[in-house]
C-alpha cells in the first residue's frame, strides 16, 4: 500500500468540469440577451432623414434636420418643393440624387428591410389597433395592415438600448392627431426618442394630419404625410415616393454605425458575456478550492487511500 492523492485529484477534476458548464451557461445568457435586443443596421441610410426611389415632394414649410434628403435612381428634377420659403433641409444636411451615396443608401435600406422582415416576432398584434397600447421592447408583427388611432406608448423599461421592431404585412396608417411616445428610456439615451424603433412596412405608410411619430419607417413602396406631422426618425421608401406636407422631421444619430457617421451601440451583450465568464470562473474556482480542502481533511484524518 502507498499513500496517494487520487481522491483530491478526482475532486479537482470534478471542479474543473464545472468550468465549461459555467461557460455554456454564460454563453446561453449572452444569446438570450441578444435574441431580445436586435438592432436593425440601416448602414449608410442612416445619413438620410428622407430617402426615396421615384420622387420626394414637399408642400408648405417642411423642415428636415439631422440628415440628408436623397433619391435614387431618379434625379434631382424629381425632388420638388424645397426652396426659400418652402421646404428646408437644415445644414449640414443636403439634397442629393442619382449618385453613389444615394445608390449605396438604397442598397443598405434593402438589406435593413430584409433583416427586419426576417426577425422572429415576440408577439402577433394582427387585427389590433396600436392606439391605447403600452408595449415593452420586442418584435411585433401584423399579418396585413396596421393602424394607429390615439396614443401608442413604448416603455423602454430603463434600457437606453431598448429595441422595438414592427413587422407590418401591408399598410401602416395613423389617424389624425395620433402619437407614438417613448417612456422610461434610461439615463443614457439623452434626447433621441425613436432611435431604436423600426417600422418595416410591406407596402405604403400614411401619417394622418398632425401625427407625432417616433421611429424609422422602412416602407417597401411609398410614405405620405397628409399634413403637419412631426417625425422623430427617418422616412425611407424602397420603391416609391416620399410625399411631405408641412412636415417636421428630426433624424436621430445612427444607433448602429454603418458608415453613416453615427455612433455605435454600447455593446451590453459582450459586457454581459464577460460578466458571465467571470462568474462562471469564480464559481468553478470556489468549487475546486473547496474540493481540495475537503479531500485534504479526509487524508489527514483517515487511512491512506490506495492508488487507482
Amino acid at each position: 500500500m502507498k499513500t496517494t492523492f487520487s481522491l483530491p485529484l478526482r475532486f479537482a477534476q470534478n471542479g474543473a468540469r464545472r468550468i465549461p458548464m459555467g461557460l455554456i451557461v454564460a454563453a446561453a445568457i449572452f444569446l438570450q440577451h441578444n435574441a431580445t435586443a436586435v438592432e436593425v443596421d440601416l448602414g449608410t441610410a442612416n445619413n438620410f432623414a428622407v430617402l426615396a426611389y421615384s420622387a420626394v415632394s414637399s408642400t408648405g414649410p417642411t423642415v428636415i434636420t439631422g440628415g440628408n434628403v436623397g433619391l435614387y435612381p431618379d434625379t434631382l428634377s424629381s425632388v420638388t418643393g424645397f426652396s426659400p420659403g418652402n421646404g428646408t433641409v437644415t445644414a449640414p444636411g443636403i439634397i442629393e440624387a442619382a449618385n453613389f451615396d444615394t445608390q449605396q443608401a438604397q442598397n443598405d435600406l434593402t438589406t435593413a428591410y430584409k433583416t427586419a422582415a426576417g426577425l422572429a416576432p415576440t408577439k402577433d398584434l394582427s387585427g389590433q389597433d396600436l392606439g391605447g397600447l403600452t408595449l415593452t421592447p420586442g418584435v411585433y408583427s401584423f399579418s396585413s395592415s396596421a393602424g394607429l388611432t390615439g396614443k401608442l406608448t413604448l416603455n423602454n423599461q430603463g434600457n437606453p438600448d431598448a429595441v422595438f421592431v414592427f413587422k407590418i404585412g401591408s399598410t401602416l396608417t395613423t389617424a389624425s392627431g395620433s402619437s407614438v411616445v417613448t417612456i422610461n428610456d434610461g439615463p443614457l439615451s439623452g434626447s433621441h426618442p425613436g432611435i431604436s424603433v423600426f417600422w418595416q412596412v410591406g407596402s405604403s405608410a400614411v401619417l394622418g394630419t398632425g401625427t407625432d411619430f417616433e421611429g424609422n419607417i422602412l416602407a417597401q413602396a411609398s410614405i405620405t404625410d397628409n399634413s403637419g406631422s412631426t417625425v422623430l426618425g427617418r422616412l425611407l421608401a424602397e420603391t416609391g415616393a416620399v410625399t411631405l406636407n408641412d412636415t417636421t422631421i428630426t433624424a436621430p444619430p445612427a444607433e448602429v454605425n454603418g458608415g453613416g457617421g453615427g455612433k455605435n451601440v454600447p455593446d451590453t451583450g459582450s459586457t454581459l458575456l464577460l460578466l458571465g465568464f467571470g462568474v462562471a470562473a469564480l464559481s468553478a474556482f470556489k468549487a475546486l478550492s473547496s474540493a481540495w480542502q475537503r479531500s485534504g481533511r479526509l487524508i489527514a484524518g483517515g487511512p491512506a487511500h490506495p492508488a487507482i
